[in-house]
């Protein structure tokens, strides 16, 4: 049996089919309806999942014991967001490296990025939150945009939203060259970060795999003797910089960084 806040989902999306656009913007959802339409320029069909995506959980309701809030989306839409920019870039740098493409991908999805984003279209506005322990959360924002991407597909499907992501978001936000020129040496980022917050941060090689031409160093960072987990590479410096990029934007994600 499913739940009984997922039965009343697709109850109210059965409703709202039978519910002419002209209608349902004078209904109790005019505001959210008539912000989705004027931002992304699409009328929504389950107004509902729009509800939810803009939940943050210091507001969730209980339904059938169970706290309901925006991070289900949030998960979705940030798997739905990474695969449609990656085909994306995939397609107009048809000479560029995997390197390449995953450092532009993660300069396009990561916190800090859609923080901005997200405050740049004003999706703060339609978050609904306890304020007192939003103000813990730097990342209640960039978390918001990416369940309004889980409740868009959900509600238009794959295609659909990879139009909105790719005409209404990134090319009119998003400027690509500029974006490629940014060096973001997340290294040299951390440990100024460590240095202002009076942390200590270590890089330790913690073990050496394979020989040779093969040979692979797993690094581990350490902030304030605490372990930040580990990376492998065929030098000992790109695994520094792949494990300082993941606790990066683990940090920022947690709300300790903000930019």
């Amino acid at each position: 049996m499913p739940p009984l806040y997922l039965k009343n989902i697709r109850s109210n999306l059965l409703t709202l089919k039978k519910i002419k656009p002209v209608k349902f913007y004078f209904s109790n959802h005019k505001r959210l309806y008539h912000a989705i339409k004027n931002i992304f320029g699409y009328y929504p069909g389950n107004i509902f999942l729009y509800k939810l995506a803009f939940r943050h959980k210091s507001a969730a309701e209980k339904q059938n014991g169970i706290l309901i809030s925006n991070e289900r989306l949030e998960y979705l839409g940030d798997a739905i967001l990474s695969a449609i920019v990656a085909d994306y870039l995939f397609k107009i740098y048809p000479f560029k490296d995997e390197g390449f493409l995953t450092e532009m991908r993660s300069k396009i999805v990561s916190r800090s990025q859609l923080n901005k984003l997200s405050h740049k279209l004003g999706l703060q506005n339609l978050i609904q939150s306890n304020l007192d322990s939003v103000t813990h959360s730097k990342s209640f924002k960039g978390d918001a945009f990416e369940a309004f991407i889980g409740a868009l597909y959900l509600d238009k499907g794959y295609n659909f939203t990879r139009d909105i992501i790719i005409n209404r978001i990134i090319q009119v936000h998003y400027d690509l060259d500029k974006l490629q020129k940014e060096e973001t040496n997340y290294k040299s980022r951390l440990i100024e970060w460590c240095q202002k917050e009076k942390y200590e941060v270590e890089y330790n090689v913690v073990e050496e795999e394979g020989s040779g031409h093969n040979k692979q160093y797993v690094v581990e960072l350490r902030i304030d003797d605490q372990s930040y987990g580990t990376a492998k590479d065929y030098s000992i410096k790109g695994a520094e910089k792949i494990i300082s990029e993941n606790t990066w934007h683990y940090l920022e994600e947690k709300g300790y960084i903000q930019e």
